[in-house]
């Protein structure tokens, strides 16, 4: 009965090989978006993941506490200028260490300031693009990624990241395997949300389709059901201390990783997704 009991308690990652993700977001700590995910991929689907990183991690000047943290005032742009890229860099890798993140791609460009308009970041003007997008396909072409995660590239979003979406979205259009990335947008969400999300006007390749799909981080189990995967994503948000106003404003918070298909993938391949979020809660501990 002991022998029992206890072959029922062990989770539930008995997979075969699990896909393989490539992560493109513009700063350290968007990963925070989709965490569990990722983490329920690399350490109980078998599978993989990497992360290219956009920006140089330069911007983001809000470690009140973190200033106290690191003995430097982080809140200054000049000190921020000077000494977060090497500070954000290292956090994003304790991140992927959590995350199981297999592969860094640095791609240094400049986290100038917070704006919403991504012309001048997609046209070159702010940013290299000529090197985002011969990277991007040497990653791709490389890897053999099964899929891209970016964020959800909405009108109210940072500039930064809605150019990263953009520059992951045009990369798959490019590659010439036989077998193309599935690009899905995600975000978390709190349990009701009334977000949606059809596409980004101007950018045709931003339209979705089908459904949206959720994974669950908030569903407790265990012991007195004191148990959930909001650990991980917390795990995760604790490892960007320079960001200490971002984080405690997010700790604890999002119940549920949404994901956005991309029409650009193709209907043929929705299965393929909707499989993926059926096995996710399945795998691990439930």
């Amino acid at each position: 009965m002991k022998r029992l009991l206890l072959l029922f308690l062990l989770p539930c990652w008995a997979w075969a090989q699990g896909p393989k993700v490539l992560i493109v977001t513009a700063h350290p700590d968007d990963e925070t978006m989709f965490p569990v995910t990722v983490f329920k991929i690399t350490h109980e689907m078998k599978g993989s993941a990497d992360l290219a990183l956009l920006t140089d991690a330069s911007g983001g000047y809000n470690g009140m506490v973190a200033s106290s943290y690191f003995g430097q005032n982080l809140l200054d742009s000049a000190t921020g200028r000077k000494k977060l890229p090497l500070l954000r860099k290292k956090e994003m890798m304790a991140s992927g260490e959590i995350l199981g993140i297999s592969n860094f791609f640095f791609f240094d460009q400049l986290d100038d300031f917070y704006n919403r308009d991504e012309k001048p970041y997609l046209s070159g003007k702010r940013w290299d693009t000529a090197v985002i997008d011969r990277r991007l396909d040497e990653i791709l072409a490389r890897g053999q990624y099964d899929y891209i995660f970016c964020m959800v590239p909405h009108e109210g979003q940072h500039a930064h990241h809605k150019a990263a979406s953009l520059s992951a979205l045009r990369a798959a259009q490019r590659y010439k395997g036989a077998r193309k990335p599935i690009v899905l947008g995600g975000q978390a969400e709190n349990r009701g949300y009334t977000f949606r999300f059809s596409g980004l006007e101007g950018y045709p390749e931003t339209r979705v389709t089908g459904p949206v799909f959720e994974y669950d981080r908030s569903h407790t189990f265990g012991e007195g059901n004191k148990h959930s995967y909001m650990i991980v994503a917390d795990w995760v948000k604790a490892s960007h201390k320079t960001q200490s106003g971002d984080m405690n404003q997010a700790m604890h918070k999002g119940d549920l990783e949404v994901f956005w298909y991309f029409a650009m993938n193709g209907e043929n391949r929705l299965a393929e997704v909707k499989t993926l979020f059926e096995t996710l809660p399945k795998s691990g501990f439930h």
